[in-house]
This record gives structure tokens, sequence and C-alpha cells, in this order.
């Protein structure tokens, strides 16, 4: 079964704006959360993405008035990740115009919660962020917006999320987060070979190739974006046009 491949770009949101930063530090300004969401959903995006960066590490959830904004923008899918900590945090972020969210901090601390989440709302609503640095032999996994090195491992952890009822799987290559220099597809394709739940690629995107090696070698469903999108370096649509000569199967 050919699985519709889909562009998401994503909103990091800090104190109410979009931001950038570059290896999960030197963050820079990129606008407006809701104005950004709602040209994102006219150029055609599959879905749209907005992280909260400090949530966890300042220890609270995310802004709901950015949240509402953004849902009364937009008509496609929108995912929403930040401190959440409990199913009542999930709940609150659904019903403030979310369809989806995304748990990575308290997804380790308490895996419960992927488990409890998705019995409650259904899998599809449930997303595990993974935040994954290369160790010179496997992809250790991060927690707090990158700055707490873990025990697990990425390949592992992908599998017991799964396992604990997420829908799908964000995966963030930390070596390449804001370097532009393309998708971890080693990492990418070791866990797409390895999961039977749909794979979003984060990380590293600077150039057109980039989106579609990430498809075709690291086998993503999906590939997330932040800097091209944000500062028109690259349109969706002509992502999506070449992605359909390649053959792949995306909604135009």
């Amino acid at each position: 079964m050919s699985v519709t491949i889909r562009i998401i770009p994503c909103l990091d949101v800090r104190n109410g704006r979009v931001v950038k930063g570059i290896n999960f530090e030197d963050i820079v300004d990129a606008g407006d959360p809701a104005e950004a969401a709602k040209r994102y959903d006219i150029e055609g995006a599959d879905e749209i993405c907005m992280l909260d960066i400090d949530a966890s590490y300042e220890a609270r959830s995310t802004t709901l008035d950015t949240v509402e904004k953004i849902a009364n923008q937009v008509f496609i899918p929108f995912t929403v990740g930040g401190g959440i900590k409990s199913v009542q945090d999930v709940e609150v972020l659904l019903r403030s115009g979310a369809d989806k969210v995304s748990i990575n901090t308290s997804a380790i601390i308490n895996p419960k919660l992927i488990e409890e989440a998705s019995k409650e709302f259904g899998s599809q609503c449930i997303v595990v962020a993974i935040d994954a640095k290369f160790n010179g032999k496997n992809w250790s996994v991060y927690t707090h917006g990158g700055k707490n090195k873990t025990e697990l491992d990425a390949l592992s952890w992908s599998k017991n999320v799964e396992q604990l009822g997420a829908g799908e799987i964000l995966m963030t290559s930390m070596d390449r987060d804001g370097t532009k220099t393309g998708f971890d597809n080693n990492l990418n394709e070791t866990l797409a070979n390895n999961l039977n739940i749909p794979l979003i690629a984060s990380g590293g995107a600077g150039e057109l190739n980039h989106l579609v090696d990430a498809i075709k070698i690291g086998k993503a469903d999906a590939v997330l974006a932040a800097s091209i999108f944000h500062y028109k370096e690259i349109s969706i649509r002509k992502v999506k046009e070449v992605l359909k000569r390649e053959g792949l199967d995306i909604r135009l």
C-alpha cells in the first residue's frame, strides 16, 4: 500500500513568536505563528506542526492562546507539542483546536502516558517526538528540548513507543537540526525498516533534494521543515511538484 507523502512546515514557538535555531541553539525570530500557519495552509501544506520549544524545559504547558489562534487560521491537520504531561493536557489541546499532540520529554519520563492517551483519544492523535544524536555507534535520545541526554537508544525507544500505542513518530536529528545539510537518512531508514507506524523526518532540510532523499533514501512517510519554508527559500508547491515527478504519491 502506498502512503501519501506529507509535507509539514514546523512552527517552533517561543514567547508567542516563531523562532529558528541551529543544533537547538542560536535562536532567531521568524514571525507570527498564526500568520505563518495561514500562509502554509494556502500554499498547500498537508499539516502544520507547532512546537512550544521551551515548555518542557521551563516546566509549563503549551500556550493555549497561540494554539487557538493557529487553529482558527487552518483547515488542515494541526499538531501541537510542548510541555504535555498528562491525559488532561492532551484533552485541553485537542479542545483548543489541535488535531494531534506531540509528546516528547513526558513520554520518556512516563511511558504510560502514551498508552493512556492513545486509548483515550485514539492512536491517530498521538505523535511521539524523539530528539536523537549520533554517538558513534547508535543514536542517543535527549529530553527537555535537546538539553538532557538519556540512556535510551532511538531505535529501541521508537519500537517501544509503537507498542505503547503511538500513531506516528517525529524523529529529529539533533546533528542536522538547522544545518541545512540534509536529513540523517541512516537514522531514518533504520527506523523506517523497523517500524509499522508512519515516520516524520525532521532536522536538516536545506534544499529540495534533501526532502526527496528523506523519502526515497530515508523511507520517511512525511518530511518536516522550518527555515526553508519560513524564509521562502523553497515553496511547498515546488516540493510537491518535484516529488510527484519522482513518482511519489503526493496531494497537489
